[in-house]
């Protein structure tokens, strides 16, 4: 078989050295190569990134080689196959013509294909006496065999780069999730650090990770989160060294915080529920019950609001623009009293009890509890006595339903 090896584009293309590249590349050829068309394929696709190809033109690639009906490409002549355009377009899911030759442009341009074009740019094969094609003019797919080795290390190369980045998107997810539970224990615990700059610096960290970042912009991320994160642990693992060193006295606070003569009892989400008052001291996260209802800001927090969304995740849901700063979830506490059950004269006493951002806590923790609450503005005056009496503490509660939500997580993991 002698086929035609037309070397220049037919009409106004400009023949190019990208193109004698191409050809030299073509004919160079090792006559012994042999490979899966299919499975060079999809090499190429793992590396269209590299190679800057579109889905599109993978498209038309795909119909390019599914004109050839060997499953393998060999090198030992040229593998030429002549489709109408007609016929292309309609095996590339019926892409419009003006779009088919550009993107076969494409593969000209880029190497992946040679066109050899006949006299008067008609595609067509000329058969001899035995049948078989003696002069064939159309797209030569020999330079997918000549660079099957090179298409195989741009796919592994890819492969490699992708595992990196789902590697340091996890990282990136853990370390976050690392940094903000140690900084709400931290904080609870009344461990001796810089808690509000530790917050600041993460949430300095924090954003939503775009979908196309590159393993240069998450690296660094990565690394500065980890620093971080060492950062607090150390902290945290010196905290408990040195309070077995002194006789177990970070154990003795949370004795203090837990052994009132007349505990209050606990459901199983973590509100209290009896209603006993004890005058027994309360832990230094109790906040003050002397706010005024003059007081429209919020006062200094005492817990982090990482921990508390952490704790009440069915605030954020109803917060359209999200939940940012304690003055976002007082808004939305406001926003949510009303439908929940709670009466303007329940809310106020609760604000003045207990000031505008531990009600919204308040609030938020019995948003969470849902149905098991049959009636929210009795609950919320309940909780705002025993807070008058001294008699309440948002710490438990707000453990408490972390712990709840871990536990629903395990469930769900598990089914």
């Amino acid at each position: 078989m002698q086929l035609s090896l037309s070397t220049t584009p037919f009409g106004r293309r400009l023949y190019t050295l990208a193109q004698t590249q191409a050809q030299i590349v073509a004919k160079e050829c090792a006559p012994n190569a042999l490979v899966r068309k299919w499975l060079i394929f999809d090499d190429i696709c793992a590396a269209m990134a590299t190679l800057g190809l579109s889905d599109r033109t993978l498209a038309v690639l795909k119909a390019l080689l599914s004109f050839y009906r060997p499953d393998t490409l060999a090198g030992d002549k040229p593998i030429i196959v002549f489709p109408s355009n007609r016929a292309l377009a309609q095996r590339a899911g019926g892409m419009a013509e003006k779009t088919l030759r550009r993107h076969l442009a494409i593969l000209v341009t880029l190497g992946i294909i040679l066109r050899r074009d006949s006299a008067n740019g008609k595609r067509y094969a000329r058969k001899g006496e035995g049948g078989e094609i003696a002069e064939a003019f159309g797209f030569d797919l020999t330079p997918i065999v000549a660079r099957a080795e090179e298409f195989r290390h741009l796919a592994a190369e890819a492969a490699a780069e992708q595992l990196l980045l789902r590697q340091l998107r996890e990282s990136i997810t853990i370390r976050r999730r690392d940094i903000d539970k140690m900084i709400a224990t931290g904080s609870y615990e009344g461990v001796r650090a810089d808690w509000n700059g530790f917050q600041k610096a993460f949430m300095a960290l924090g954003g939503r990770i775009a979908r196309t970042a590159t393993v240069e912009t998450l690296e660094p991320l990565a690394a500065a989160l980890e620093s971080l994160a060492n950062e607090i642990r150390d902290i945290l693992e010196s905290h408990v060294k040195t309070s077995k060193m002194t006789g177990n006295g970070g154990q003795s606070d949370r004795h203090i915080q837990n052994s009132n003569k007349t505990p209050f009892l606990e459901s199983e989400h973590g509100l209290p529920i009896s209603h006993r008052a004890t005058s027994e001291p309360q832990p230094e996260t109790t906040p003050p019950p002397s706010l005024t209802a003059e007081q429209t800001t919020p006062q200094k927090a005492t817990f982090p609001l990482a921990m508390v969304l952490d704790a009440c995740p069915d605030i954020v849901e109803q917060a359209p623009e999200g939940i940012k700063s304690w003055r976002d979830l007082i808004a939305t506490a406001e926003r949510v009293r009303p439908w929940i059950g709670v009466s303007p004269s329940a809310w106020e006493e609760a604000n003045d009890v207990l000031g505008p951002t531990d009600a919204a806590i308040v609030l938020a923790a019995i948003l969470q509890r849902g149905d098991a609450i049959a009636s929210a503005g009795g609950y919320l005056r309940s909780l705002t006595q025993k807070a008058r009496a001294g008699a309440f503490s948002l710490g438990p509660v707000l453990m408490a339903l972390i712990r709840a939500n871990l536990r629903k997580r395990g469930k769900k993991m598990r089914a």
